[in-house]
C-alpha cells in the first residue's frame, strides 16, 4: 500500500488487490488503516517518479500515433484518427496495444470513443477493461457513469451527490441555467466536452530527446505555398542535428497548431535512415494535401520520433561511403519512401524468401523492410533458375512422347501442342512431409523445356521417391520461363 499527505493529513494512495478486500480503499486515513489492519506493509509514494513513468510511457506510445499526451493522474490520450488501418482495424489495433502494454507489465483499461472525455470516463469508470463507444455514442455510453467521470473537483462532486445528481444520465437531462449559477460554467463545459458539443484540444507530448524544428508565425497561414516553405524552413536544422549525431531519419510527424487550439499531425516514414535536405523536404510537400488549416495555422514544428545510426555521407539519391564507392540502395530507398507515404506503408511489398523448398511455397508477399539488408536479402535469387510466372494450381497438361532422357518431346497445354527442343533437368524437389503425413515420399522432377517457337516452359513431373511405387506421374506446367 502507498500513502501521501493531500494537504491535511496522510491518506492511502494506492492500495493492491489483498488490501482492498480488506476494506482498505484509496482516499482512507493511514491511521484508520492501520487500525483495520495492524500489519499492513505501507511504503511512501513517489509521485515525481510517477509522473516520470507516465511520461516515458507516452513517449512509448507514439510508436502507434503522433498525436499523444498525458491524462492526469494516470491516463494517456492516443489520437488515433486515421491509424486504425495501419493496424488493421480498431479491434487489431486495441488488441495490439493491449497485449503489448501488457508485456511491459502494465495493468491497463483501454476505451476509444469519439472524444477525449468520453475515451477517458469509459476507461476509468467502464465495466469492461476494453471498450469502444461507437460513433456518436457518447450520451448513451456515458449515461450509467459517475459524475466523477467528468473530472469534476472533489468539492462540486460531493455538492451534486447531495442533490441527488450521481450519474452522468442525471446530470444531463437537469436543467442548465440553475446549475451554471450554483457551479459555474467548468462543469457544463466538462459535459460538452464529452459528448463532443465542445472541442477539448489536446497539447500533444514531445519526446524530451527528439531532434526537432519549431516556427511560430506573425499571422496565421492556411495556403499549400505557404506551408512548403515553412516545411522548407523546418528540413534543414534537423538534418543538421542529425548530420552531428551521425544518425539519420525513420520516422518523423509534422505537427501542425492551429489557432483554434487543436493540433494536426503528418507522419512520414523511410525504408532506411535518411538525412537528405531535398528527399525529406519532398517527402513532407506530398502530403500538404493532407493538412487542414481550418481558421489557420499559427506555428508548425518538424519532430524526429525515430532515428538510426547513419554511417555514410548522403548525397542526393546516391550513397557515398567512407573510401568513395557510390551505391545505388539509396535510389531505391528513396522511392521506397516516397511510395510508402502515398499509398500507405502497408501496400508496399516485396518478395522475401520464406524457409521452403516448394517452389509456390519459397517466397512470401510482406511490407516492405526499413532495413536495407534485408530487403537486398529479399532480392536475392534461389540457387536455381524460377520462372517470372508461376501459376497456382499448377495446369495440368498431357505428355504425348518423352525424350531418351526423361525429358517431354511433344506436350499438349490445352488444344494446342508444343514440341520440345531442348529440356534441362531433372530437378528433383520432395514434398514437405512435416505438414501433412499423406504426402511422405512424394516427389516431383523440373524439367525447363524450349520449344521449337522459342517459348520455354517450366514442368514437372509428380510420382514418388520409391521406384517401385511410382505414383501416378502426371505432368504439370507450374510456370512460363
Amino acid at each position: 500500500m502507498l500513502h501521501g499527505h493531500d494537504g491535511r493529513r496522510q491518506v492511502v494512495i494506492a492500495t493492491d488487490a489483498t488490501a482492498r478486500r480488506q476494506g482498505v480503499q484509496p482516499g482512507l486515513p493511514l491511521a484508520q488503516a492501520r487500525a483495520m489492519i495492524p500489519d499492513l506493509h505501507v511504503d511512501a509514494a513517489t509521485p515525481d517518479r510517477d509522473d516520470d513513468a507516465l511520461v516515458h510511457l507516452v513517449e512509448w506510445c507514439l510508436w502507434l500515433s503522433p498525436l499523444v499526451a498525458i491524462d492526469p493522474p494516470d491516463g494517456v490520450w492516443i489520437d488515433t484518427t486515421g491509424c486504425d488501418h495501419l493496424q488493421g482495424g480498431e479491434d487489431a489495433m486495441l488488441g495490439k496495444l493491449a497485449a503489448q502494454l501488457q508485456a511491459l507489465g502494465y495493468t491497463h483499461r483501454i476505451a476509444l470513443a469519439d472524444t477525449p472525455g468520453a475515451a477517458s470516463a469509459q476507461a476509468r469508470f467502464g465495466r469492461t477493461p476494453v471498450c469502444v463507444v461507437p460513433s456518436g455514442a457518447q450520451r448513451q455510453a456515458l449515461a450509467d457513469l459517475p459524475i466523477a467521470s467528468l473530472r469534476l473537483d472533489t468539492e462540486t462532486r460531493e455538492a451534486l451527490n447531495r442533490l441527488g445528481l450521481r450519474t452522468v444520465g442525471a446530470l444531463q437531462v437537469a436543467p442548465r441555467a440553475p446549475l451554471v449559477r450554483r457551479f459555474g460554467t467548468t462543469m457544463i463545459t466538462q459535459l460538452d466536452r464529452a459528448f463532443g458539443a465542445v472541442s477539448e484540444p489536446i497539447r500533444p507530448l514531445t519526446p524530451r530527446e527528439a531532434v526537432q524544428a519549431r516556427e511560430t508565425f506573425v499571422e496565421p497561414i492556411g495556403t499549400a505555398e505557404a506551408i512548403a516553405t515553412v516545411i522548407a524552413t523546418l528540413v534543414p536544422p534537423v538534418c543538421a542535428a542529425l548530420l552531428a549525431r551521425g544518425e539519420g531519419l525513420r520516422l518523423a510527424d509534422l505537427i501542425c497548431e492551429r489557432v483554434d487550439g487543436t493540433v494536426q499531425a503528418v507522419r512520414v516514414g523511410t525504408a532506411a535512415p535518411v538525412r537528405d535536405i531535398p528527399h525529406l523536404t519532398r517527402l513532407l510537400g506530398e502530403r500538404i494535401d493532407s493538412v487542414e488549416p481550418g481558421f489557420g495555422i499559427e506555428a508548425m514544428a518538424l519532430i524526429v520520433i525515430r532515428r538510426e545510426t547513419l554511417d555514410v555521407s548522403q548525397t542526393v539519391g546516391t550513397l557515398v561511403a567512407p573510401d568513395g564507392a557510390r551505391s545505388h540502395g539509396a535510389d531505391l530507398s528513396c522511392l521506397i519512401d516516397r511510395l510508402r507515404n502515398r499509398v500507405g506503408p502497408d501496400k508496399v511489398t516485396t518478395l522475401h524468401p520464406h524457409p521452403s523448398h516448394l517452389p509456390e511455397r519459397s517466397q512470401a508477399l510482406l511490407p516492405v523492410s526499413g532495413h536495407a539488408e534485408e530487403n537486398r536479402q529479399a532480392r536475392d535469387r534461389p540457387p536455381y533458375p524460377r520462372p517470372v510466372r508461376l501459376f497456382s494450381p499448377p495446369k495440368p497438361i498431357q505428355v504425348i512422347n518423352l525424350l531418351p532422357d526423361g525429358a517431354p518431346r511433344l506436350f499438349v497445354w490445352g488444344t494446342t501442342r508444343h514440341r520440345v527442343r531442348a529440356a534441362d533437368g531433372p530437378e528433383q524437389v520432395h514434398e514437405e512431409w512435416w505438414r501433412a503425413p499423406s504426402v511422405y515420399g512424394r516427389m516431383r522432377e523440373y524439367w525447363t523445356a524450349e520449344t521449337e517457337s522459342g517459348e520455354r516452359f517450366w514442368l514437372f513431373r509428380r510420382g514418388d521417391a520409391d521406384v517401385t511405387h511410382p505414383g501416378d506421374r502426371s505432368w504439370f506446367l507450374h510456370g512460363l520461363m
